[in-house]
């Protein structure tokens, strides 16, 4: 391992455990709070820090695994408010889906990411646009906009973890089914870009086979149909929060409309042909 490659993880490491502590100083300062208004203002505290080590390390990837670890403590707070009875293991199913998607996701981020001189190149694209003010840009557009994206994808899984539902039926079935395949598909994505990546000798080449000759984009296929999956959990626990379609909706969008585009255009100005 590099010196650059420990400072790298270093800065993350203590960047990520000073967001955990300002959320839970944050949910302790609000006792008897409603469980969603404390898990987001939590959310919120973590990501201003997180904010705070980018601008400090002039770095707005410092963000990136955020998506995948904000997660994991939230989903444990709320499995840890759910009361037992015959729907406790829907909550525990639903929470070791998660763990398993946002500790491999956090782990290829990290995997691919060497130095904290190297920013995503949509970051660099927005700070060549908004100029002085990039800060306040990535605050929202790169920071708080994302937090709240995952918050809203992560609302379906409230009454599946922390109150009391229905019985485990077959729409727990259909839900664990489309969360695991999304988790495979997702993982097998990338772990096949990865090889490619690793051994192409042609930086022209396109990666054409395995999942990436079905699909364009299948490792953000998986990474869609996951927050499907949680609404899906959601649903079966109780018909009535039916509304928290709104995030998996919100997720999709974003993918659709902005991270795909994006992503292609970036392919196409590199390899016109």
């Amino acid at each position: 391992m590099t010196p650059e490659r420990r400072r790298l993880l270093l800065v993350v490491g203590l960047a990520y455990l000073a967001a955990l502590a300002a959320a839970l100083a944050t949910a302790l300062a609000l006792p008897g709070r409603n469980p969603l208004l404390v898990a987001a203002a939590a959310d919120v505290a973590a990501t201003l820090v997180v904010f705070a080590f980018s601008v400090g390390f002039d770095n707005s990837s410092l963000y990136d695994p955020y998506w995948s670890v904000a997660p994991l403590p939230i989903v444990a707070w709320w499995l840890a408010l759910g009361p037992p009875g015959p729907s406790a293991g829907r909550g525990a199913l639903a929470a070791t889906l998660v763990f398993a998607w946002g500790l491999r996701l956090t782990w290829n981020c990290m995997a691919r990411w060497r130095s904290l001189a190297a920013e995503d190149f949509r970051y660099l694209e927005i700070r060549g646009r908004t100029g002085r003010w990039y800060w306040p840009a990535s605050l929202f557009s790169i920071h708080l906009f994302p937090t709240g994206w995952v918050f809203l994808g992560l609302l379906p899984l409230f009454p599946a973890l922390a109150r009391p539902g229905a019985p485990l039926g077959w729409l727990d079935a259909a839900a664990a089914l489309v969360t695991g395949a999304a988790i495979l598909v997702e993982g097998l994505a990338d772990l096949q870009l990865r090889s490619f990546l690793a051994t192409r000798t042609d930086p022209a080449l396109r990666l054409q086979r395995g999942l990436w000759a079905w699909s364009r984009h299948p490792n953000y296929l998986g990474e869609v149909l996951f927050w499907w999956g949680l609404w899906l959990f959601g649903l079966a626990a109780d018909r009535g929060w039916w509304w928290t379609v709104i995030g998996p909706l919100s997720i999709t969008a974003l993918f659709t409309f902005v991270s795909v585009p994006w992503m292609d255009r970036r392919l196409a100005a590199r390899r016109p042909t």
